[in-house]
């Protein structure tokens, strides 16, 4: 026998949400629009179904999927280079927006990506057989960053990590390096701008860009320079 799962998720009004995974390069294989509106999309071996409710409230959405895949990297690079084209830029926040790309401490490399309709969908490939939570480092800043990564992106909770980052920052006697800094403050802006703090979001921005790093240090820096790259670009309210 060969089953498969497919979701079945929610949304207000189907058309925008099949925009959204037709610019991603989805086929609407179905759309219905009455008694109830459904509509199904496919990309290669994935497919996502879709039905309308009048009073849904996209906003306040907990409707996730996980989309798994064996070139993480290879799929995120074309998404954003779809949504470029679409949107004339990149969505970082509101709706529809794509996250940035990361190593989580479960072992797995992954984005998040939220449509119209406020479903996320959960993009990753694993990069270890051990799905269990890596245990928090020893050193200051880098267990500071493992432990506001875990709140900014698997517990929803940007306030909590914007606590722990301004606190390991303020921090006498003990400085970060300029790499643990960067990864800071890049996770400081990030969460800035999901909680629409402006002021926040360019100071740590600012701070940033004049950190000097290496051709070593960059390279290992590579996903947060990137996110860093797109909270500037997408500068629009």
């Amino acid at each position: 026998m060969a089953e498969k799962t497919i979701p079945i998720l929610p949304c207000r009004s189907v058309r925008p949400v099949l925009d959204f995974y037709s610019s991603l390069g989805f086929e609407v294989v179905f759309e219905q629009k009455s008694p109830n509106p459904y509509a199904v999309v496919e990309r290669g071996a994935v497919q996502l179904h879709f039905f309308g409710m009048k009073h849904y409230e996209p906003t306040e959405s907990y409707s996730t999927c996980y989309l798994q895949t064996d070139d993480v990297d290879g799929l995120y690079e074309a998404f954003r280079a779809r949504l470029k084209a679409a949107y004339g830029r990149i969505p970082t926040r509101g709706l529809p927006r794509i996250g940035p790309l990361r190593d989580t401490s479960h072992g797995v490399r992954q984005f998040l990506m939220t449509d119209p309709g406020g479903n996320c969908v959960r993009v990753g490939q694993r990069t270890s057989e051990d799905s269990r939570h890596r245990a928090a480092p020893k050193e200051t800043f880098s267990r500071a960053l493992h432990h506001a990564s875990l709140l900014a992106d698997s517990k929803d909770d940007p306030a909590g990590a914007v606590k722990i980052i301004d606190r390991v920052l303020r921090l006498e006697g003990e400085q970060p390096t300029g790499l643990q800094r960067l990864r800071l403050l890049a996770l400081r802006a990030d969460v800035a701008r999901r909680l629409g703090d402006e002021g926040a979001t360019t100071s740590a921005l600012a701070e940033a860009a004049s950190i000097q790093l290496t051709a070593e240090e960059r390279e290992s820096a590579h996903d947060d320079l990137e996110r860093l790259k797109d909270l500037r670009t997408d500068s629009s309210p």
